[in-house]
């Protein structure tokens, strides 16, 4: 079997797999024609996109591989029998479709027109997106007023709040939503292709084209988290560091609006953080690759939180709904299925309040664990209770992490990493392949908890790679991780962040140390190389609460770790508690209707409420069926957002704009149609569209059947399932106390210190002449030219070709 994009061809020339990289679009009164070519330009094909058609999308794709020069003549071709309808134009050069979306009018494509490159992962170019571009599908003369309409262009404006050039990155030939190990283990379920995992962001805008296509040649899966990569030396020799974090679709929004887990275990903020350590060959030794993989999330759990004006601190409220754990249980059982056992919970909330409120959820989620440990079998879960907070309150920053280490050495010895030896034959980048036949990355557990996995190397190069003259390379698993650390507080922000750098420190010890760098797996806490990756954690922290929680993390550990001024600590934790107060209560409301846009989790629907009529976003069948019910008063306030019912449902209903495609391939089907649903982002960058995040405050309905515990709880001992050696006490957390040393802020106040950046979204004029004819021009090929009769029949009673540009 080869990768998700098998439909590209391997080429003679090395056996190498071309991916197409670089595109033009080319429009006349009819059609899109858009041409794809890979980097060394041997390799160019031709997709058309029909214009005709004002509200549906018709896509071809001719199957066959062109040369530079046949390209050329294709476009000049189509030039001459447009010239009565003005020809052929050049709209845009792009690199790789975004997707399609429809709202109430027309269809509209989504473009890569700048990019930049951010890093390399075994030779595989990683991209951010620099620019973006929406271009309506239909001639302007098809365009109904609905096109035109106040609702249509509110729609558009919400979309383009999604700022595509913000922590959104994709690479063309690695699978950059899939951890390194499993890129080379077998461990990916049957049929299940890059799109469809938790990690693709435009999973629903590519959908279309996909399931026509039958391939991802002209689209590019787009991930969105965070993505760093530094160098550094040790010993003369080169260290390539990388951080990623990816962020989950599913279950996907903003703080108070995305809390706990939903019924198909789904847990909101749930990223996933990978470091990849890279060593390249020295002195006859391989290339060498190691990986270490944590998680976080929301405390899986039926909970909420309502923002209000008046409480910068919100009541928690616990659901009595699932009394027998089985949100939870999904949730923990998805987790093995990705990655093993056992999984290592790192709870860091209080253990001990006056006035409960963290501690109503630490009670409950100790009882999910027990009941789960007591009745699955197939689930190993190991439960670490450490009251961050009350540490950082009885210590100094140092001792704080050190402890922290030492938890997470435990949870390394528990799950191990993932290391490899690479060799290279000819040079080139390194390929991976999803071969029935490679090692899977979960058979070897009890190699990776022993930390100390030796696999016959004979047997993994044969089985891992296509050992044939197209292969120059051998790749050598020699350890795998099985199991994962999952760190959990309240947001799963600030206290996660501290704590994952200090399980990324310790796992960058046990990866020197098995790359042959260090004796010892133990770095200084003053070491560079610590510094380094606490600068590392710390932006990925900040990254992370900007998408989630709409301000920078709180790093006052970091800070006073680094031996900043106290009193500038403190003055920058009270402007980033009053940026998140303000984002929370009156921002978050718009941000979460456009992630849910975007996403595909509302689809517009002329005769159906709008989105901003809704007062939830609990709208699961809206798309297809529109919503049960609608609240006529519709306000301003914040709502109460529950955990469970928030989603679109997944698999379960077929997305409404999608049922109006009819295209066509002339080329054969290598792929499964991609049928998966689901939703995070922040918010673009375009030439139609330049918005920045303008937001209102449309929450979401309260829930009944939930019961608030803010007067009721004791503290209490989960002994039974701790692993830690020291005792846990409470307090609040960094960010509360800010806030109650704060005395009581207005939101006239808050408006006046953080302005909202107001931006017009601007469309982009459409131009073109009049045209008369609206029949299609028939083209007659040459019969000298060498084109197949395939490619004739499906260029002919269209259009016909134009000058070509070297640049194409």
């Amino acid at each position: 079997m080869e990768n998700h994009r098998q439909h590209q061809q391997k080429l003679s020339d090395g056996g190498e797999v071309r991916y197409m990289q670089k595109f033009r679009l080319y429009e006349t009164y009819s059609k899109f024609y858009m041409i794809g070519r890979d980097k060394s330009r041997t390799y160019w094909k031709v997709l058309k996109i029909d214009r005709l058609e004002p509200s549906e999308l018709n896509i071809s794709e001719d199957s066959t591989v062109f040369s530079e020069t046949e390209s050329s003549d294709i476009l000049r071709r189509i030039h001459e029998g447009n010239k009565p309808t003005g020809g052929l134009k050049f709209v845009t050069t792009c690199y790789g479709i975004i997707g399609f979306i429809k709202f109430l009018g027309p269809y509209y494509m989504l473009l890569i027109t700048k990019r930049k490159k951010i890093g390399t992962i075994c030779g595989h170019n990683i991209y951010a997106i620099t620019k973006s571009q929406m271009i309506t599908v239909p001639h302007i003369i098809m365009l109904s007023k609905m096109a035109y309409s106040n609702d249509e262009n509110r729609y558009k404006k919400l979309l383009c709040s999604v700022d595509l050039t913000r922590d959104f990155f994709f690479s063309y030939s690695y699978h950059i939503m899939h951890s390194l190990q499993k890129n080379l283990s077998a461990n990916n379920p049957p049929g299940l292709l890059p799109y469809e995992t938790l990690f693709v962001w435009n999973e629903y805008l590519t959908r279309g084209i996909r399931n026509t296509l039958q391939n991802t040649s002209w689209t590019v899966a787009l991930v969105h988290g965070f993505f760093k990569q530094v160098e550094f030396s040790i010993s003369d020799r080169k260290i390539i560091l990388t951080i990623i974090a990816r962020r989950s679709r599913h279950f996907a929004g903003t703080r108070y609006l995305k809390r706990g887990v939903n019924e198909k275990g789904r847990v909101a903020n749930d990223v996933e953080t990978e470091q990849i350590v890279f060593a390249d060959a020295h002195d006859g030794d391989p290339m060498q690759i190691s990986s270490a993989v944590q998680i976080r999330g929301s405390i899986p759990l039926f909970w909420s939180q309502e923002a209000s004006p008046l409480n910068m601190k919100p009541d928690i409220i616990l659901s009595k709904k699932d009394q027998k754990f089985e949100a939870t249980q999904l949730h923990f059982e998805n987790l093995v299925k990705r990655y093993g056992n056992p999984i290592v919970i790192l709870n860091l909330i209080k253990t001990r309040e006056k006035k409960p409120r963290e501690t109503i959820l630490g009670v409950e989620f100790a009882n999910a664990v027990r009941f789960i440990n007591k009745n699955c079998g197939e689930i190993h879960l190991r439960f670490f209770d450490w009251d961050l907070h009350q540490h950082s309150r009885c210590s100094k920053a140092t001792d704080v992490l050190t402890k922290l280490r030492r938890v997470a050495a435990d949870a390394l010895k528990l799950t191990g990493i993932f290391y490899c030896h690479v060799t290279r034959r000819l040079g080139g980048s390194i390929e991976y392949s999803n071969s029935v036949n490679c090692v899977d990355e979960h058979s070897t557990a009890k190699q990776a908890n022993s930390n100390k996995a030796n696999v016959d190397e004979d047997r993994v190069a044969k089985d891992c790679l296509h050992v044939d003259e197209s292969v120059d390379y051998i790749i050598e698993p020699l350890m795998f991780q099985s199991g994962v650390l999952r760190t959990n507080c309240i947001d799963c922000l600030d206290r996660t962040n501290v704590a994952q750098y200090a399980y990324g420190l310790a796992a960058l010890g046990h990866q020197l140390e098995t790359l042959g760098f260090f004796e010892s797996s133990n770095i200084d806490l003053d070491d560079p190389i610590a510094m380094e990756i606490m600068a590392l954690y710390e932006s990925m922290g900040d990254t992370l609460a900007l998408q989630y929680g709409g301000s920078g993390a709180h790093n006052k550990i970091f800070s006073e770790k680094k031996g900043q001024w106290k009193a500038a600590t403190q003055s920058q934790e009270y402007i980033r508690s009053f940026q998140r107060y303000y984002s929370n209560t009156y921002l978050d409301g718009n941000k979460q209707k456009a992630i849910n846009l975007f996403l595909g989790h509302f689809q517009p629907q002329q005769g159906k409420p709008a989105l901003w009529e809704l007062d939830s976003d609990q709208y699961c069948t809206v798309g297809k069926h529109g919503p049960s019910s609608v609240d006529s008063n519709v306000r301003s306030t914040i709502r109460r957002s529950l955990s469970d019912g928030s989603i679109l449902c997944e698999n379960d209903t077929t997305i409404r704009s999608m049922e109006h495609i009819n295209c066509q391939h002339s080329g054969k089907s290598d792929q499964h149609s991609l049928l998966e649903v689901s939703p995070d982002i922040r918010i673009c960058g375009s030439d139609v569209c330049h918005c920045r995040q303008i937001y209102s405050g449309e929450f979401e309905d309260p829930v009944e059947d939930h019961i608030c515990y803010d007067e009721h709880g004791n503290a209490y001992d989960c002994s039974d399932v701790l692993d830690v050696d020291w005792p846990s006490s409470s307090a609040n957390s960094c960010e509360e106390e800010t806030l109650e040393r704060s005395t009581f802020i207005s939101s006239k106040n808050i408006s006046n210190e953080l302005r909202a950046e107001k931006t017009g979204c601007t469309r982009q004029s459409e131009s073109c002449t009049k045209i008369r004819r609206r029949g299609q021009i028939e083209v007659q090929l040459n019969k000298d030219t060498k084109f197949t009769k395939s490619f004739g029949r499906w260029v002919n009673h269209e259009d016909g070709g134009c000058f070509w540009s070297k640049d194409c």
